[in-house]
């Protein structure tokens, strides 16, 4: 039996490849015509069925932290995340293919101008829960305190409302969160580089071996630049 035939096996025993996309993500995802997800993920996605062979079913979600919790109910079979030493004890990540900057907003008068002024004792953050950043900053922060809601919908009216100090995510959602509310502006710099991968559950060990094979390869051979360039990615770049 081929390689591809097993990890087809393992991967999707199901016999049809679901394939998990996170919409909350504006860089790796979106909803083309007729609610078909569309984006770098979704079509490496695709490929990634051609080379089972294997017929191909999107779960969709509208944040990360929906998607981690989908593992537990067993309801997809491969999915596109960042790297978090907290989903790592469940999940077997590959390499990753785009890298995303973390950013801060805050209102334009607050007295924050740089980083370092983020993480001090009665600073309010406002993140989306379960997600890349939300881990890591809970994580790191030493004095600062995370607000944390289901959507990333609902991250700009914390700010708005002044149920915040500021606000915390994917640099193209801070980026749109200033351009469309008034008195806002971004902190210089990102306080993290988001690695995002594709992964699977780790107990399938020829299945992980498999993906991490397909990325190795969609990135030497120029597949990831090519979906980069075709899809338009803004806001990430390409990973080593």
């Amino acid at each position: 039996m081929s390689d591809a035939a097993v990890a087809a096996r393992e991967l999707a025993p199901s016999g049809v490849l679901r394939a998990a996309i996170n919409f909350g993500n504006p860089v790796l995802a979106r909803r083309d015509p007729g609610d078909v997800p569309g984006g770098i993920s979704a079509d490496l996605a695709r490929e990634l069925a051609r080379r089972l062979d294997l017929p191909l079913a999107f779960v969709t979600y509208e944040q990360a932290g929906q998607v981690f919790a989908g593992f537990a109910s067993h309801a997809w079979d491969v999915c596109f995340m960042a790297i978090e030493p907290a989903r790592a004890a469940k999940l077997a990540f590959t390499a990753p293919y785009v890298l995303i900057e973390g950013v801060y907003a805050v209102p334009r008068d607050s007295p924050v101008r740089e980083l370092g002024e983020i993480d001090v004792e009665g600073m309010r953050i406002g993140v989306v829960q379960g997600s890349a950043y939300d881990l890591f900053l809970t994580r790191e922060l030493l004095a600062a305190s995370l607000v944390r809601v289901p959507l990333a919908a609902e991250v700009p009216a914390l700010l708005r409302d002044g149920k915040v100090d500021a606000v915390a995510g994917v640099k193209p959602q801070i980026e749109g969160i200033v351009r469309s509310l008034a008195g806002t502006r971004l902190v210089p710099g990102a306080f993290m580089t988001i690695r995002q991968a594709m992964a699977t559950a780790r107990s399938k060990e020829a299945g992980a071996a498999y993906l991490d094979a397909f990325i190795d390869d969609a990135k030497a051979s120029g597949l990831v630049r090519r979906l980069f360039e075709q899809n338009d990615v803004q806001g990430g770049t390409l990973a080593p």
